[in-house]
């Protein structure tokens, strides 16, 4: 019996000096997205309040002269997103409208809601002016990009990590056979995957100044009409509205260089 309980208080002592192995969960690191790198990659650029001011840039933060175009991002956001639609066309009867303006101001209040992510690509190669409001010269041009000389980064900026424009540095030679020719079709919609945007903005030009958006506007999913309240003509806004409604879905028209009355709006605010 003592043999038998020296024998069991041995084998007690062993299992105590086994120490256990270490467990050591193995950790499974993400492997970054790939658009998430496409994004990250793009050269970062800074408005400042001043040169926003000065450019009439006036969405960067929410304030009484954001309110107009808050008020034209919700809803514009509402029917897209009730209609599944992501890219927009942004144009006017004739130059001078405010179109890139517009468009630029849209993107900084659409960019303000952090889970969407937003394209603005300047697609009125006769005239290019994104780049001027922007204070921004790319290293090569958009298009350049559509031409399928240079990647699309090369054309590019970014604003914070969701807001990202496709700028020219001068007009294009062939602006109408390029956005109207399969090549330059076929980027757009590259573009539009490797970044992934909720919406893509398309700066386009006048309706009545050329053919390019003619050839442009059956490709995107809505526009939206910019009219001057001192220039353009009701004639002219009732032609563009019906051409483009022919040639895609309307999504609004925009009187632009409007001043409203506190009384009629709310705020007095005006449009440029």
């Amino acid at each position: 019996m003592e043999r038998l309980e020296a024998a069991l208080e041995k084998a007690r002592q062993e299992r105590k000096s086994v120490r256990p192995k270490e467990f050591s969960p193995k950790v499974h690191v993400a492997a970054p997205h790939p658009v998430e790198e496409r994004w990250a990659a793009l050269r970062e650029a800074k408005l400042t309040t001043r040169w926003a001011r000065r450019h009439r840039i006036t969405t960067l933060s929410n304030n009484r002269d954001s309110a107009p175009y808050d008020l034209l991002r919700s809803r514009a956001t509402r029917i897209m997103n009730e209609n599944k639609w992501t890219r927009l066309a942004v144009t006017s009867p004739t130059k001078h409208c405010g179109k890139t303006t517009v468009s630029a101001n849209l993107a900084f209040s659409l960019a303000r809601q952090q889970d969407l992510r937003i394209v603005v690509l300047d697609l009125d190669l006769r005239r290019p002016a994104m780049h001027k409001i922007l204070g921004q010269t790319p290293e090569n041009s958009l298009h350049e990009v559509l031409s399928g000389d240079v990647p699309m980064e090369k054309s590019m900026v970014r604003f914070g990590h969701n807001l990202a424009f496709g700028l020219n540095k001068g007009p294009a030679s062939n602006p109408s056979e390029l956005l109207q020719s399969k090549k330059g079709r076929a980027r757009l919609d590259e573009i539009q995957r490797a970044l992934a945007p909720d919406i893509v903005i398309l700066d386009v030009p006048p309706m009545l100044a050329s053919d390019e958006v003619v050839g442009l506007l059956p490709v995107v999913d809505c526009g939206l009409l910019i009219g001057a309240a001192d220039t353009t003509t009701v004639k002219q806004l009732d032609v563009c509205e019906k051409e483009l409604a022919e040639l895609t879905n309307v999504l609004g028209v925009v009187l632009n260089k409007c001043k409203l009355s506190d009384g009629d709006s709310g705020y007095d605010y005006e449009y440029y």
